[in-house]
């Protein structure tokens, strides 16, 4: 059980970065349009729904494979939202 709160806290973690992005660039970024920013932090709290509980609802019997998955589409996500916050500047 430690090994999915450590995951829990990682996920929570990166996904707070991204969120703290947003409120600068939302601050600092002269001229954006918030409704933008808005909905892309409101699809990172989705996001991190999302997958904290996916965490907690682990498939019998293919755990490995289970997080090999996880990883992966977690990694796919950050990346996409990364690229959302790079193409508002």
């Amino acid at each position: 059980m430690a090994k999915r709160r450590i995951l829990k806290k990682r996920v929570n973690y990166i996904i707070g970065e991204l969120f703290a992005e947003c409120i600068v660039l939302q601050h600092i970024v002269p001229n954006i349009d918030s409704s933008k920013v808005d909905a892309l932090m409101v699809n990172i709290l989705e996001t991190q729904d999302d997958f904290v509980s996916r965490i907690s609802h682990t498939e019998p019997g293919n755990v490995k494979g289970f997080y090999k998955a996880f990883h992966k589409d977690f990694q796919a996500k950050v990346d996409a939202i990364i690229d959302e916050i790079g193409k508002m500047h």
